[in-house]
């Protein structure tokens, strides 16, 4: 069925149905990312970070109105939305920068060692070559940033693979606006703009991550709808990688005499309640010192908050779901905030306010579902420990997550226990921080054991993405004549 836009504000539809695309119309947009997918990788790096610039340029020429756009269709505010353009077109230059480099070549060579084996052997040259196309699907949460421009779109680019984005159904208009700035970047440079193609629909993106021209799919979403589609690239007569970034309930501890800090609290909840709590780096998990007052003082602050709106009446209606699981939970008490109700089906805002639960570590070891349950908004638990091997204990079981914060002083006792803990359980580890706010940059990693992502060893944030789809030749005793462009001296 076709997709229209949805004002969070008030719950109406607007704008134009833009129609799902069909299985004809998909088989002829992987058809042709096929056939670009040879001349976009025999293309100079120099000439593909050129690309990537272009496209850059043509998203900042166009901030005003893809952000008024994108805030008509997510209410996330015209401040973060112009903020997070920039966030995309600085992603897109610098994957630029990082095809330039000539880091994705990662050339190794062997000269040949005269002598029987196993000391003896032929010269032996490994490089990465492109995988091929690859599905690119877009956030609900962040519509340039992790949607049709995003990390996922840019590292791909990168890498030299084609891309056929699915769009979301949250900003459907956005994304076609954004698909458009994409495209006259390609036009700009006379490049063949079936090297980015975009399609709507449930059904179409299924079927893309079935198509035997896909080579690889990158995910940013739920857990359920990751793992969905994650099983489904496995199970096909020939399985391809699936980079799912899924659920994350990310901890953040609080060690000693930093619970004291007169800034904790606040800190806190303005990092709950970013972008009303629909980040996928929310501190959703608080553990403290039992009696260090902390959960008064953070229940007091979180009942100042405003309610802010959600993105989407799926992502409200979740979130409401979530909440009641925790809610009902033993041990759990809710200091702030009241139980969320999901949205009318007919009309009516998208609007959640904060809502702020406390049990002890004894209660959320034994029931697990504040440990298990990621309620996507502004909500958090405060977890109450009484020693830090119940500490470490708990942290230890906790499942895979993006990001984990450690609030301590350095010459703290228990601080390098806790870190050592926290670092096997997430993919990046922020001291006296917090987990909101993943920089772009070549040492980023923005993943983590799993649900955190269906793969730990890779980044979706970062230079190093793109190396998601690469994969390794290794041609020996080959002429140099013969030897593929990134294989030559």
């Amino acid at each position: 069925m076709p997709t229209q836009s949805v004002d969070p504000r008030t719950g109406e539809p607007f704008g134009p149905e833009i129609p799902d695309t069909t299985v004809a119309e998909l088989e002829r947009v992987t058809r042709a990312a096929e056939a670009a997918a040879k001349p976009w990788a025999a293309l100079p790096s120099l000439d593909r970070a050129a690309v990537l610039r272009a496209m850059a340029d043509a998203l900042d020429a166009d901030v005003e109105r893809l952000a008024a756009l994108a805030d008509r269709e997510t209410a996330l505010g015209l401040p973060r939305l112009t903020g997070e353009v920039a966030r995309a077109s600085f992603t897109l230059r610098h994957f630029a920068d990082v095809a330039e480099s000539g880091i994705l070549r990662s050339e190794t060579v062997d000269a040949a060692v005269a002598g029987a084996p196993p000391a003896g052997r032929p010269e032996l040259r490994r490089v990465l070559v492109p995988l091929g196309p690859v599905a690119v699907f877009g956030a609900s949460n962040f519509p340039f940033a992790f949607s049709v421009a995003g990390g996922d779109t840019a590292s791909a680019l990168a890498a030299g693979c084609p891309v056929v984005i699915k769009a979301h159904p949250a900003h459907p208009q956005t994304s076609v606006a954004v698909f458009e700035r994409l495209r006259a970047g390609l036009v700009a440079c006379g490049i063949d703009p079936t090297v980015a193609q975009l399609v709507h629909g449930y059904e179409a993106g299924v079927a893309l991550v079935d198509d035997p021209r896909i080579e690889a799919a990158a995910f940013t979403g739920s857990v359920v709808g990751g793992r969905a589609l994650f099983d489904r690239a496995a199970a096909r007569p020939r399985p391809i990688p699936f980079y799912g970034e899924l659920g994350s309930i990310n901890p953040v501890v609080v060690l000693g005499s930093a619970a004291e800090r007169p800034s904790l609290v606040a800190e806190y909840v303005d990092s709950l309640t970013l972008g009303t709590g629909q980040f996928c780096t929310n501190p959703s998990l608080l553990l403290v010192p039992a009696g260090s007052g902390l959960t008064a003082a953070i229940a007091i602050e979180a009942a100042g908050r405003a309610p802010g709106h959600m993105v989407s009446r799926g992502v409200a209606t979740h979130f409401a779901a979530t909440v009641a699981q925790v809610a009902s939970a033993q041990g759990v008490r809710r200091i702030a905030g009241e139980l969320p109700t999901a949205p009318s089906s007919a009309s009516g805002a998208f609007t959640m306010s904060p809502v702020v639960f406390s049990v002890s570590a004894d209660d959320a070891i034994a029931d697990r579902t504040v440990l298990e349950v990621e309620c996507f908004g502004p909500s958090g638990v405060v977890v109450e420990y009484d020693s830090i091997g119940q500490l470490v204990s708990l942290l230890e079981s906790l499942p895979g997550a993006l990001a984990g914060c450690v609030h301590s002083e350095v010459d703290d006792p228990h601080a390098a226990a806790v870190v050592e803990a926290v670092s096997q359980r997430v993919g990046r580890v922020v001291w006296n921080g917090w987990p909101t706010g993943t920089a772009v940059a070549l040492s980023q990693h923005h993943g983590g054991p799993y649900p955190a992502a269906t793969n730990s060893l890779h980044t979706s944030v970062g230079g190093t993405a793109a190396f998601r789809f690469l994969r390794p030749v290794a041609f020996q005793s080959f002429p140099e004549a013969l030897l593929p462009a990134a294989a030559r001296a």
